[in-house]
């Protein structure tokens, strides 16, 4: 039961394990340890949700408890103040690939990464995170504005060498 657990899941676990790690070794390190968790917790599941639901929260939850280990979420006071970018427009989006979008999000810093996930991609709320996180919900939405500022840096950066290059 275990391995076809593990073969059903483990895709989307792992491409969430790259989301809250800045490298291979790391996503396979979390995916590992969440499916190792998964198993041991397995009499746990109630059959209330989705199965695929509960499994993603063990990572996530897995995911939360080493960065609570490893980093401290800055302050708004710790924000420097957001640049402003040209805007050139909604295709800057078509000209990047998904990988690209995703290594960007993988170079953000610890904490601006973890925001990001939590909020975009997973959907909690800034009061959700600052209860899950214990800041503030200031701090989580300033956090995010600077994520998203950095990616959206990161992206004109890319469209512009692109338009040089043709």
């Amino acid at each position: 039961m275990q391995s076809k657990l593990y073969k059903i899941f483990s895709p989307k676990m792992y491409g969430l394990c790259l989301r809250y790690t800045t490298n291979t070794y790391d996503a396979q390190d979390l995916l590992q340890d969440g499916f190792v968790k998964v198993f041991e917790n397995l009499n746990k599941f109630k059959w209330n949700g989705s199965l695929e639901g509960w499994i993603k929260r063990v990572f996530i939850n897995l995911a939360l408890d080493r960065f609570r280990s490893r980093i401290s979420l800055l302050s708004i006071d710790d924000i420097p103040e957001n640049q402003e970018f040209p805007d050139n427009g909604s295709d800057a989006l078509e000209t990047i690939s998904e990988k690209e979008i995703l290594d960007y999000i993988r170079e953000l810093p610890d904490q601006y990464r973890l925001i990001f996930n939590l909020y975009v991609i997973e959907g909690y709320s800034h009061k959700e995170l600052g209860e899950m996180l214990n800041i503030a919900e200031s701090t989580s939405r300033s956090n995010l504005a600077r994520a998203k500022s950095i990616l959206k840096n990161k992206i004109l950066v890319n469209v512009q060498s692109i338009e040089k290059a043709i």
